[in-house]
């Protein structure tokens, strides 16, 4: 009842009604994934579906086109004014949908939040030292090394109205790993083209046209006429294939990859693809003494270089793209894909299929009979993958004990370092290598409360290179930083990449909108017919 209350108290102080909407053809979009939001506090799970969901209600100082590119959101324009300094300049006349109007003080709370040591999102601001508000329309980021990538950084970087959050003790984020409820964990006040009307987790959310969104009268979605959007969380493959099928949908996030042929030989659907800026990757529990669950009770195999380099050799990625993915992937040795800068063609080789020099560096490492492990994996989007990886393993002799778990759940468990062998995915929202190397790749005191390494990798000599990375100016020098850094973790096996992920789409006729390899849509570009 509390939830229910805010976010109609949030619905009417936004002037949405019945006339309002009325005034328009009612154009409703439905959208079945497979995972749903995790929570609406916009700071507190860094997850590809959360910011699905949080990013149509919210928005950032800069967003992505459809070409990738930084284009203006929130602010208006910026510019780089000292080397550590970038100022941003903020559209004028947007209110957030209770009413209050956005400021530049809003844009220092938000990105404050975002440092906070329960916030999820500290990787987008890691070079930050200070927001600092020039006037009411001006904010001024302060990094603490030159920092060339603050425009891409701020695509993530949703604004919220601090009067709003601290009013509803959101002040600072939810502390998710904890399993803490907030106000903004359940409700939401942004500035985006979409108000939430009704929410049942797990199950769907109902988001409808905010009236007095900004972009309306500024001409800023000449594409989508949807005034309602059903975002429906179907975790059974076949059960969202069925809704499409049948009509009760519109569109399917995920599309199970041996359904592809079905669907695209059915002429009422459409069938949207590319490769996505993803990659598959499995990580190794290295920071602890023994793995618990595991039958090797002395010691831990993990921390060993050669059973790092038998479960890579373990792994038919040639196969596991052939059969259980149906060609959907692009395997690769890197741990991001060609989109990113930073990506080399040196860095993307992978250590051969072979189990027989597989059995014999379990061997070498004092495991000739093998060892059991568990290994945690969310359902939803590759638990196929893991099911695959798993077989394999046992045919060198690793025996997996598989957790498959729902994303939030898994999530959980990893943020409370549970792990002890997983399999992970990872886009890069900023398109800059940096983003992985200081959120994945490095020591967990540079991540600090942000950090993803769940498996603890630490090597000195490339954490030595990430303030070199943060200070370079020059950007081919940087670019071979980052090279380097890259085949540091490489010849430790810090984590294993499988491949990049390709994330087939399908919708009905009459539905337009565009594939992305950032695996996200805005609703306001979507038109229905």
């Amino acid at each position: 009842m509390w939830c229910r209350n805010v976010l109609a108290a949030v619905a009417v102080a936004s002037g949405l009604s019945g006339a309002a909407l009325a005034q328009s053809p009612q154009r409703i979009f439905r959208a079945a994934t497979s995972v749903d939001a995790a929570t609406l506090d916009p700071h507190a799970n860094n997850a590809v579906f959360t910011y699905l969901v949080v990013s149509q209600v919210y928005e950032p100082l800069t967003i992505r086109g459809d070409d990738l590119k930084v284009q203006p959101g929130l602010a208006t324009s910026w510019e780089q004014v000292e080397p550590t300094r970038w100022r941003f300049r903020l559209r004028q006349g947007v209110r957030f949908a209770g009413g209050e109007s956005f400021e530049a003080d809003d844009v220092v709370f938000s990105i404050q939040r975002a440092l906070a040591q329960t916030s999820n999102y500290g990787i987008y601001v890691d070079t930050v030292a200070s927001a600092v508000a020039v006037d009411g329309l001006t904010v001024d980021i302060v990094t603490r090394v030159p920092d060339p990538v603050i425009p891409d950084k701020m695509t993530r970087i949703l604004i919220m109205d601090r009067g709003w959050s601290e009013a509803n003790r959101s002040a600072v984020p939810q502390n998710f790993a904890q399993r803490e409820e907030l106000p903004a964990s359940r409700a939401a006040n942004g500035t985006g083209p979409f108000i939430i009307r009704s929410r049942e987790i797990d199950q769907r959310t109902v988001m409808v046209r905010n009236p007095n969104w900004w972009g309306t009268a500024a001409g800023a979605a000449p594409q989508g006429n949807v005034t309602e959007y059903h975002h429906i969380t179907l975790t059974s493959d076949a059960t969202r294939v069925a809704a499409l099928l049948s009509g009760e949908v519109d569109f399917v996030h995920v599309l199970p990859v041996q359904d592809v042929a079905r669907i695209r030989a059915n002429p009422r659907l459409r069938i949207l693809e590319g490769q996505e800026n993803r990659t598959v990757f499995v990580g190794f529990r290295q920071d602890i003494d023994a793995l618990a669950g595991s039958d090797v009770t002395d010691r831990n195999p993990f921390r060993d270089l050669r059973v790092r380099q038998a479960v890579a050799h373990a792994i038919d990625v040639q196969t596991l793209r052939r059969t259980t993915l149906r060609g959907q992937a692009v395997p690769t040795g890197s741990m991001w894909t060609q989109f990113v800068n930073g990506w080399d063609q040196s860095t993307d080789a992978r250590l051969p299929f072979d189990r027989a020099r597989a059995r014999a560096l379990l061997a070498e490492a004092g495991y000739p009979q093998g060892f059991s492990v568990p290994m945690d994996c969310p359902v939803g989007t590759y638990d196929e993958t893991c099911q695959a990886i798993s077989a394999m393993l046992a045919n060198v002799g690793i025996r997996v004990a598989l957790n498959l778990n729902s994303s939030a759940i898994y999530t959980q468990r990893s943020r409370r370092r549970e792990t002890m062998f997983y399999v992970q995915t990872w886009g890069v929202p900023t398109f800059d290598a940096s983003y992985t190397l200081r959120a994945v790749m490095a020591s967990r005191e540079i991540g600090g409360p942000s950090t993803w390494n769940f498996g603890g990798w630490s090597n000195a000599g490339f954490d030595a290179l990430i303030p070199r990375i943060d200070g370079e100016a020059d950007p081919a020098a940087r670019r071979a930083l980052i090279v380097e850094a890259h085949r540091i973790h490489n010849a430790d096996v810090g984590h294993l990449p499988l491949y990049h992920m390709m994330i087939p789409w399908a919708h009905r006729q009459g539905v337009a909108m565009r594939h992305r390899a950032d695996n996200q849509f805005q609703v306001r570009e979507i038109r229905v017919e």
